[in-house]
């Protein structure tokens, strides 16, 4: 069986690599300085894995986006559009919400409150301009190239419910009611990090679910690639400042345990759509080799 498609807008492709620009940027800032984020982010943050971690968020992110730019129709496309719009719109909300915290006042360095102006307008910017691109989209009749459509396997749709509903409650949580929500994250966090986080999770969740809603092995790859990557990168970060986290409680496992579930819905997406590569070569080579015979 094959699904139709439509092909990717040139606006919606040209937003999502100035977004994987942008957010590569952010992760960098966050990575490589995590302790000079009152000099060099948009606030505050004074823990350091708290840093990393939305770094590392950041940078699985910007291969999402790139996912999205360079897929061959809509079909594929969509989860990453949908997913970056309901996270930047989650962060306007957030950075609104705790304004006063920003680097914007003359007290700051100059480098910080630059950042900042330049986080306002890119929160600000992309959800209206992907809401624009979206309308764009709609209009699109050009054909994209078919492909077979494969559904996901049982235990696989079934990983990204169990993930959906962890993450997106976890997130919801976060944003909603942060100082109590907190008390169940593995370190310290403000409620202004803690929202942060919680549209990070609500974004990651959002797209499990999306990812189980399409389920098609194709389709989903972007969401494989960028879950590899986003549990490598936490990998690192607790490397790097993992004794912030209190490894005795019951959070710090159940975090270790979403992150492991991450990473085994990323690989076995990837698997799954190396398989239907190679199947796929398999076929197109005996079909040449029948119509030789035929000659």
């Amino acid at each position: 069986m094959t699904g139709r498609d439509l092909a990717v807008v040139t606006p919606m492709r040209v937003i999502l690599v100035v977004a994987a620009g942008l957010v590569f940027l952010a992760g960098l800032q966050l990575t490589v300085f995590p302790l000079r984020t009152a000099d060099w982010f948009a606030w505050t943050i004074d823990v350091p894995m708290t840093a990393v971690f939305l770094g590392a968020a950041y940078w699985s992110s910007a291969v999402l986006e790139v996912a999205g730019a360079r897929s061959p129709g809509w079909g594929r496309a969509r989860l990453t559009v949908w997913t970056v719009l309901v996270f930047t719109s989650l962060t306007l909300v957030v950075t609104l919400i705790h304004l006063e915290a920003f680097h914007l006042g003359p007290g700051h360095p100059v480098s910080a409150r630059v950042v900042t102006w330049g986080w306002l307008a890119i929160y600000a910017g992309v959800p209206v301009a992907m809401l624009v691109a979206l309308a764009i989209q709609a209009t699109s009749r050009t054909p994209a190239p078919r492909s077979a459509l494969r559904p996901l396997p049982a235990g696989l749709r079934a990983l990204l419910v169990v993930l959906a509903v962890v993450l997106l409650l976890g997130g919801v949580a976060l944003l909603a009611v942060p100082g109590w929500a907190s008390g169940g994250w593995p370190w310290p966090l403000t409620d202004l990090t803690a929202r942060a986080v919680g549209a990070w999770l609500v974004g990651l969740g959002w797209a499990a679910a999306h990812a189980r809603l399409i389920d098609d092995v194709d389709r989903v790859q972007p969401l494989g690639q960028t879950g590899v990557v986003f549990v490598v990168l936490e990998a690192i970060a607790l490397l790097r400042y993992g004794d912030a986290l209190d490894w005795s409680g019951r959070p710090a496992v159940v975090f270790v345990l979403v992150l492991g579930g991450i990473g085994a819905a990323g690989a076995w997406i990837l698997l799954l759509g190396r398989a239907g590569r190679r199947t796929g070569q398999g076929f197109r080579a005996g079909d040449a080799v029948a119509r030789g015979r035929t000659r």
